[in-house]
């Protein structure tokens, strides 16, 4: 019953992928990890945007963006406005600059819905590697003979692993929700 290692990977994992998603989600602070799905074409290849440019916070609500070649403004502008991101992109010609717009309360809301939708994604996920993990528990314990106890003790096991999990998803949540609502 050792294998159970792999089951508790893959629910650190949907924690992992949580807190990445939510990290993409803009709290009215100019945060630069919104950034990190904006893919640029460089050359004709499409190219995170943190590899053709410097990325930095000037500001409290501004995101400056300089790409290490101009001729990359158009391309890194035309990228922000095709993306979800409802920022407007404005460039001297250097740089390109996002100014992040004071969220109304009624959108801090609509965040914070999405956030816990997230979040409940990331329950059943976890649940669902539970469910794996304890057909994966039987199915071992009648090929091997294992008593009764060893797979009651396994089955445990995952439960506890689960919880502490949902929990780490609960307070996940919990923060991002708080950083949102936080005026």
């Amino acid at each position: 019953m050792e294998d159970l290692k792999q089951f508790e990977e893959k629910m650190e994992k949907s924690v992992e992928n949580l807190q990445a998603e939510l990290a993409t989600i803009r709290a009215g602070r100019a945060n630069p990890r919104i950034l990190d799905k904006i893919k640029v074409d460089y050359y004709g290849t499409p190219t995170p945007l943190q590899q053709v440019a410097n990325v930095s916070v000037p500001e409290a609500r501004m995101i400056q963006i300089q790409p290490w070649e101009a001729s990359l403004i158009k391309d890194i502008e035309k990228a922000i406005l095709t993306s979800d991101l409802g920022l407007t992109p404005t460039n001297d010609g250097k740089m390109v600059r996002l100014v992040f717009p004071e969220l109304t309360e009624e959108r801090r809301k609509e965040l914070a819905k999405d956030v816990k939708k997230k979040g409940e994604s990331s329950k059943v996920a976890v649940r669902n590697i539970r469910r794996d993990a304890n057909d994966y528990i039987k199915k071992y314990g009648k090929e091997n003979d294992t008593s009764e106890d060893e797979i009651k003790q396994a089955e445990d096991k995952i439960q506890k692993l689960t919880d502490k999990y949902i929990a780490e998803v609960d307070s996940v949540v919990e923060n991002k929700t708080k950083e949102i609502l936080t005026v």
